[in-house]
């Protein structure tokens, strides 16, 4: 099993902060950014037309919030109702249209879509 880049998850992380994380869109963009290796701009660009905002509105944290909700995608004070974990982690594969390793592991492991 191998560690990876050592180098490459503070950096990814440092951005994703910057866009306030899961508070708003930072982890979706960051996600973007890796599985499809765009700029940040470029992947501002696809997050928010995918989930249906305004670039501007990708670190509003009023605005995303909403958005999470809407989408059950996890927010930081998830609630029973919510999707948390895998299964947001799933959403946000499905949503954007992208490859999460974890996700893919999971299928692999039990053939259940959600």
């Amino acid at each position: 099993m191998g560690v990876g880049d050592c180098y490459g998850m503070p950096i990814n992380h440092s951005v994703a902060a910057g866009l306030g994380g899961i508070r708003t869109a930072g982890d979706l963009v960051m996600r973007v950014e890796l599985a499809k290796k765009l700029r940040i701009d470029d992947a501002k660009k696809y997050v928010a037309e995918k989930l249906g905002v305004d670039v501007k509105e990708l670190n509003d944290v009023s605005v995303m919030r909403e958005v999470r909700n809407d989408l059950n995608i996890g927010e930081p004070n998830a609630r029973p109702e919510n999707a948390f974990g895998l299964i947001a982690k799933a959403r946000i594969a499905k949503l954007l249209d992208i490859e999460i390793n974890g996700v893919n592991r999971f299928y692999d492991m039990v053939e259940a879509p959600f």
